[in-house]
């Protein structure tokens, strides 16, 4: 079984650059997109409910804006796509997909930076992260748990390239990090981290100018984090930096049946 993970900066953009060649190819069992950027009934229906597949969404209430999407092979037993809060809910960035005992999550977790880069979304993406993580606390009582998507923090600074000059801006900040480590601290395992603990250079996003894709300036903020038993049937955890498409780069796992 392959689960994959993508940010796709805009599905119907990603879709001009090939992203129906992709999930031909992909292999995935499970695809979580984030950042659709698009209600079900804008897509083509190539997008929204490609043959052999089957969908969901969780759009944003702003057109235009965020949201996130689930493609799987099989057809859940049961999808959730709130959190129970207004404030997280109307910004379309959660979708829990339980499959027998298996649940993925997939969630775009908020930049904290604001529109004035003034880091005022901080506290609005802890207490995202709080609110995920009390929903997969009580998912992992149940079974084995994924929790796949954009995190939108860099752990530790073998996960960008530029750690010294990025302490001060979100996706950086040290109360960030902390709560990734509150994560990892409560048991669930950043699968890619652990299987390449020194392996430096491995990144998921990079900015769109400056040629940083290209020089491989980038930062590794797209995780599969997984609980105890889910982490325990993970055979290879991997990134694709070389599918294009979008500003970030595919993160997956194959996992044993």
């Amino acid at each position: 079984m392959r689960i994959l993970s993508w940010n796709v900066n805009g599905l119907r953009a990603c879709a001009r650059k090939g992203f129906e060649n992709f999930l031909a190819a992909c292999g995935a069992d499970v695809l979580a997109l984030q950042e659709v950027r698009a209600f079900p009934e804008q897509l083509a229906d190539g997008l929204r409910s490609p043959v052999g597949w089957h969908t969901a969404f969780a759009p944003a209430e702003r057109p235009g804006y965020s949201g996130v999407a689930l493609y799987s092979r099989k057809a859940p037993d049961r999808i959730e796509t709130s959190l129970g809060e207004p404030r997280f809910d109307s910004e379309g960035r959660f979708l829990a997909a339980r499959f027998g005992r298996l649940t993925v999550v997939g969630a775009y977790f908020p930049k904290g930076s604001g529109r004035a880069r003034d880091n005022s979304r901080v506290p609005y993406k802890l207490d995202f992260y709080r609110a995920v993580f009390e929903r997969a606390q009580k998912l992992r009582r149940r079974g084995p748990v994924f929790v796949v998507g954009d995190y939108n923090t860099a752990h530790e600074p073998i996960d960008l390239a530029r750690p010294k000059g990025n302490v001060k801006n979100s996706g950086f900040l040290s109360e960030e990090r902390a709560e990734v480590s509150r994560w990892l601290a409560a048991g669930w395992v950043d699968s890619f981290r652990t299987r390449h603990p020194r392996a430096s250079g491995h990144y998921t996003w990079w900015r769109q100018f400056g040629g940083a894709r290209e020089r491989n300036v980038g930062w590794r903020i797209d995780y599969v984090l997984a609980s105890p038993t889910a982490d325990r049937r993970v055979r290879r955890a991997f990134i694709w930096p070389d599918v294009l498409g979008s500003d970030h780069c595919p993160v997956g796992v194959d996992v044993a049946d």
